[in-house]
């Protein structure tokens, strides 16, 4: 999301309020942007962050200028990210910030420090963020990213203008996608996959996701006409295209949605299918698969996700997981 036009599809309360604030020059000295992954919380840090350093100097920021590109690169002097060090935000870091924020402005009076994951601040980090908020330089604005603004101190969130932002609804999201150019099935699919909408547009982008969606095809296949081959096929085909853990995860969630489509079918909920559409596969797919024997299928996959996210051997798991679906 690149402008507040476009952010106003997805978020249109946050937009409205944010926009408005900019326009009437009542910005607040920090926000507290609170939604699921997904739902624009960078997106919109990025664009009050170059809409306050823009050289143009409008609503929309031009996205070209020197300030605008040096914030999207994150190598703008001041306009200070902190993301969490081994999964926590620590003191140390805010420290240094507090060190940066001693010295004027490179280039004008304005700083901006934006806070990812703020519900990861130790205690010690949190206390000590409190002092600028307290405290809040003339023109400083903090904008704080979380999940959920429960898990903030109160101290803290009692003295930001809290954003809620709404999960994206899966109808706008496909819809948008199909702007781009990509087909409704596809839209479906990945909107099934995620809510984030620079995620989905790159994997209806990606030639390594439509090879992933066929072999995750193929496999079902496999286990349909030829389940002895299907062992064989994990080693030859699938595990040297899902090479990484993130991919692997992905492969999983594939083989979830398609498996569901198969119990969803069974129990006449065809409407909430977004993998198979009917064919030959799905026919022979009801045919083979039980509702017991799907249900059986979809624990084994979540236990399977579970052990990646562990780092248990990815190959034995999957391994594991062909044969518990051979049953």
């Amino acid at each position: 999301m690149q402008t507040w036009e476009e952010l106003a599809k997805v978020q249109p309360l946050a937009s409205k309020i944010l926009t408005n604030s900019i326009k009437k020059e009542r910005m607040s000295h920090a926000y507290l942007l609170q939604g699921e992954n997904g739902t624009g919380k960078e997106a919109i840090a990025l664009l009050l962050a170059k809409g306050l350093f823009c050289e143009r100097g409008s609503l929309e920021p031009c996205h070209v200028c020197h300030s605008c590109r040096r914030i999207a690169s994150g190598n703008h002097p001041d306009v200070h990210w902190i993301a969490p060090q081994d999964q926590s935000i620590k003191k140390e870091q805010i420290e240094h910030l507090q060190r940066e924020f001693t010295f004027s402005g490179f280039e004008s009076n304005q700083k901006v420090y934006i806070i990812e994951k703020a519900e990861t601040l130790t205690p010690n980090a949190g206390n000590r963020i409190l002092k600028f908020l307290e405290e809040p330089a003339i023109q400083t604005t903090a904008i704080l990213l979380t999940v959920n603004s429960r898990t903030i101190l109160p101290t803290i969130r009692s003295r930001c203008q809290v954003i809620d932002l709404q999960p994206l609804d899966a109808a706008g999201l496909q819809e948008q996608l199909m702007e781009r150019g990509i087909s409704q099935s596809s839209a479906v699919f990945i909107s099934a996959l995620t809510n984030r909408l620079d995620e989905a547009v790159a994997l209806g982008e990606d030639e390594w996701f439509a090879q992933a969606r066929k072999r995750m095809i193929q496999l079902i296949e496999h286990f349909i006409n030829h389940p002895a081959s299907a062992y064989l096929f994990i080693h030859s085909d699938w595990m040297p295209h899902f090479k990484d853990r993130e991919k692997q995860l992905l492969g999983l969630d594939m083989l979830l949605l398609a498996f569901r489509d198969f119990l969803y079918y069974h129990i006449g909920n065809q409407a909430q299918m977004v993998v198979l559409q009917r064919g030959d596969l799905l026919e022979k797919g009801v045919l083979h698969f039980s509702e017991r024997h799907l249900l059986a299928i979809l624990h084994s996959l979540l236990e399977a996700k579970q052990k990646i996210a562990q780092y248990v051997n990815p190959t034995l798991v999957m391994e594991q997981l062909t044969l518990q679906i051979k049953r």
